[in-house]
């Protein structure tokens, strides 16, 4: 295994996250209550570890299905160009849906990704991100719910990744390149 260019530093610890979580439930449970079945849809790949621990925290039916979508490739900035690598399995037409996203930065993958989910009808169409990165942001664009808003730093951990790395980290870590 080579070393790594660069180091992390916790930013937010598994501690902090799980409880977090568990509030973000709650509000998104009061929210959804009178649903019949919630949709949660994942953004692929960095919400993964998200996703699956806040709908063990949902006390109510759920569904889950999964996007994937790419405008970073390996690189620490977004391309701003958004492509859907795989679309949803279900229809979410006249349904309740709530889309997870494991960082809102720039904003244009929310915002393409909400259009498009937009156009297919759901009933009601809402966004839990786990971090926020407002300094970042080039569109209008809110989360409806946000586990934690964050400096202007490049993060790992916790289903996020640095070129496929680290998406194993139990914490949010914050990238400081040594070389």
């Amino acid at each position: 295994m080579g070393e790594r260019p660069y180091v992390i530093d916790e930013l937010i610890s598994a501690k902090t996250i799980a409880a977090r979580i568990e509030a973000l439930a709650r509000d998104i449970e009061s929210y959804f209550s009178d649903t019949e079945k919630l949709v949660v849809v994942g953004l692929l790949r960095g919400s993964f570890v998200f996703i699956a621990d806040l709908v063990r925290e949902l006390h109510m039916p759920v569904e889950v299905d999964f996007m994937e979508t790419s405008s970073y490739g390996n690189a620490t900035t977004s391309s701003r160009e958004v492509r859907i690598l795989k679309d949803l399995r279900g229809e979410i037409e006249g349904r309740d849906v709530l889309l997870v996203e494991d960082i809102v930065d720039t904003g244009h993958t929310l915002k393409h990704v909400l259009h498009m989910l937009s156009g297919r009808k759901p009933q009601r169409l809402k966004v839990c991100a786990l971090l926020d990165k407002p300094a970042r942001r080039e569109v209008e664009i809110k989360a409806d719910w946000v586990g934690f808003e964050i400096p202007d730093e490049f993060v790992v951990g916790y289903g996020i990744d640095y070129a496929q790395s680290d998406r194993n980290l139990p914490h949010i870590g914050a990238v400081r390149f040594t070389e």
